[in-house]
């Protein structure tokens, strides 16, 4: 159980909800007497590596990578005409090919975009007699616009896929630029402890082209899979060797609120870790669940293992108190589920009931920050057969973990919904760890639930 005033955070947010659904359940009449669902709150302390790794699908990517403001991404095109305009599209839900291209690997995505454009040009002949290509010939971005204009009956269709022919170039030419593999390879290797101090070291000194920003979220990771290697003295040194800012080096200094131990001077730091536990970051053991793994994914968010251990009754009551236990006669009602997905035994997460299954579905906006649903068609699958999860996370959400509810919602053939304060990409995140002041003096009256 908690035991600080701080590690109460969570246990408050569950108790105000438990306490608003008893009365809410109090107003409707046949309100269901069996939970229906499954309810874990955590805190971004369970995994402080998830908002800074660069993570190498395409929905990641595209938010990291392109400035984009929520889901909203600006791009140029030429019409007609041949003139230049600005125009500005939402990557969401209803354009089919992101749907398709979201949560693969950035390599395997390119790859389908080409298979896809092959495809499309091989199907219409016409349009290759137009554009004067012979069979076989690759298409680019701009044959694709001009087969818009000869096939006006695909524009839509056409359109989609020049957007993210368009935009997987760009992305690819921001890699090389930055050169982000060999970021990627070492942020990898740090986590599952095949580097460490000196290939740090090494890399700051002999890699030229480093962003200040990339700079900072190796340090971060350094931080995290090296505990107490920032006293004041290294701090300085760095700092220098990176050549960052008083104020940069802020964002890894307070990392100690996240239950890092930055520097050995930590014993009074305001952590926002909630339970008992002891965390332990420093190496990673890979996970072999049957997948095929890209060499710069081999990262996965804890919320993966929390969520699978939650699905088989197996999370931890000392590191996940229960605030209310599923009673009886829910056992019962799921006796008849098939054993894959039978959870009958108690679940080791704070829960409580819910009557409905609206909570956490796509609202469509116009400003780019529309939040998109992990299941739009989830409750009408079939194959969806076990009772809901829903995890909320404190402190914000990544997008490899919205990737992950993805996932595990077709693994586990169940609906799992991801609510958060906050879907954070690492820029926003890295700002947010900056401008965190002293917590010294908070009290859990301070927190408006």
């Amino acid at each position: 159980m908690p035991t600080t005033l701080r590690e109460l955070v969570s246990t408050k947010l569950a108790a105000e909800l438990l306490d608003r659904l008893v009365k809410y359940k109090s107003t409707i009449p046949n309100y269901p007497q069996m939970e229906t669902c499954e309810l874990l709150i955590v805190d971004r302390s369970i995994d402080p590596i998830a908002p800074v790794i660069h993570e190498w699908t395409y929905d990641a990517m595209c938010h990291d990578l392109l400035n984009m403001e929520g889901n909203k991404y600006v791009y140029e095109m030429t019409t007609h005409k041949g003139r230049k305009e600005k125009k500005e599209v939402l990557l969401e839900e209803h354009d089919p090919v992101w749907l398709e291209l979201r949560d693969l690997h950035f390599a395997e995505a390119s790859l389908r975009l080409h298979e896809n454009m092959s495809q499309f040009g091989s199907m219409n002949k016409a349009a290759q007699i137009r554009l004067g290509l012979r069979e076989g010939d690759d298409l680019s971005t701009r044959d694709l616009q001009k087969m818009v204009q000869a096939l006006p009956q695909y524009g839509d269709q056409l359109d989609k896929l020049s957007l993210h022919i368009d935009i997987a170039a760009k992305l690819n030419d921001i890699i090389k630029v930055n050169g982000l593999r060999d970021i990627g390879h070492l942020e990898q290797d740090f986590v599952f402890g095949d580097a460490g101090t000196k290939e740090l070291i090494s890399f700051l000194k002999t890699k030229e082209v480093i962003s200040t920003e990339n700079k900072l979220r190796l340090l971060m990771i350094y931080a995290v899979t090296h505990p107490e290697k920032f006293d004041d003295t290294k701090q300085v040194q760095w700092r220098q060797l990176a050549q960052l800012t008083v104020d940069d080096m802020n964002a890894v200094k307070n990392m100690e609120y996240l239950g890092i131990s930055v520097s050995k001077k930590h014993a009074s730091v305001f952590s926002l870790k909630f339970g008992n536990r002891k965390k332990n970051f420093a190496v990673r053991k890979e996970r072999d669940n049957g997948e095929k793994v890209w060499e710069l994914s081999r990262f996965s968010p804890v919320l993966e293992e929390l969520i699978e251990n939650l699905a088989k009754g197996d999370l931890s009551r000392d590191e996940y108190p229960v605030l209310k236990d599923p009673n009886s006669s829910f056992q019962a009602s799921w006796a008849d589920i098939p054993s894959s997905t039978n959870n009958s035994r108690p679940v080791h997460s704070r829960r409580t009931s819910r009557a409905t299954s609206t909570w956490a579905r796509p609202r469509q906006s116009d400003d780019g920050y529309s939040s998109e649903s992990s299941l739009r068609h989830a409750t009408s699958d079939p194959k969806i057969l076990g009772k809901r999860i829903f995890v909320f996370i404190i402190g914000g959400a990544t997008r490899s973990e919205l990737r992950t509810v993805h996932k595990l919602t077709e693994k586990l053939k169940r609906e799992v919904v991801l609510g958060s304060t906050s879907l954070d990409d690492p820029h926003q995140f890295i700002t947010k760890l900056k401008l965190l002041g002293d917590v010294e003096d908070l009290s859990l009256d301070d927190l408006h639930i």
